[in-house]
């Protein structure tokens, strides 16, 4: 997926989207720029402009193109017996290359995806290549043992240190093993964006 200048995208969003915008460098020079453009301002955001707005920043977030986003947005509005915002987070959650990244194994969502596509992640005991895989309770996520001496896996300790891994998933750092022991929950996540105005997007 080709996304263009991720600083500009950040700015018009008005949120920090990629990894690379999440730097105290990054947040104190657009801390700066917000007390200067705020002089002469007039008017609001339209509900259309506000939703666009977090749509983009979700699909941004997960690294998805308008067509993959869509999709994910019709089949949480078909489940029945869960709040279409929750049924939206738990499917974009359940990625596998989000899981890779949030457990640490990868340092950026785009480093996760590029694990997983080019064979480095195994679940269940089996190579999956899908980004998109959706991981299911008791699923098994581990690093190919062929690759874990490569490279990109070389700082891995010194990075897991520091991260706490979701509560859904169960990490045993020093296997490099984890499991799906729950499902994402929308409640209490911290989220760069609001998902009720994601779908408000799509039911105009």
């Amino acid at each position: 997926m080709k996304i263009g200048p991720k600083y500009k995208i950040a700015r018009r969003l008005k949120a920090p989207v990629f990894e690379k915008t999440q730097t105290q460098k990054y947040v104190l020079s657009e801390a700066r720029k917000g007390k200067s453009e705020k002089r002469g301002k007039r008017g609001g955001v339209s509900d259309y402009g506000r939703q666009l707005i977090e749509k983009q920043k979700a699909r941004y977030t997960y690294l998805l193109t308008e067509r993959q986003f869509s999709n994910y947005v019709a089949a949480a509005m078909k489940r029945k017996g869960i709040k279409n915002a929750d049924a939206l987070f738990e499917n974009l959650e359940r990625r596998l290359d989000n899981a890779v990244f949030k457990l640490g194994i990868a340092g950026s969502r785009p480093m996760a995806r590029q694990l997983v596509s080019h064979g480095h992640i195994f679940v269940n005991g089996k190579r999956v290549t899908r980004p998109s895989y959706q991981m299911e309770l008791k699923d098994k996520i581990k690093i190919r043992e062929l690759s874990a001496g490569k490279g990109m896996f070389v700082n891995l300790d010194e990075r897991l240190k520091n991260l706490t891994s979701p509560s859904w998933i169960k990490f045993d750092v020093t296997k490099k093993e984890a499991e799906v022991v729950g499902m994402p929950m929308r409640e209490g996540s911290d989220m760069l964006f609001d998902l009720n105005s994601v779908l408000e997007f799509y039911s105009r």
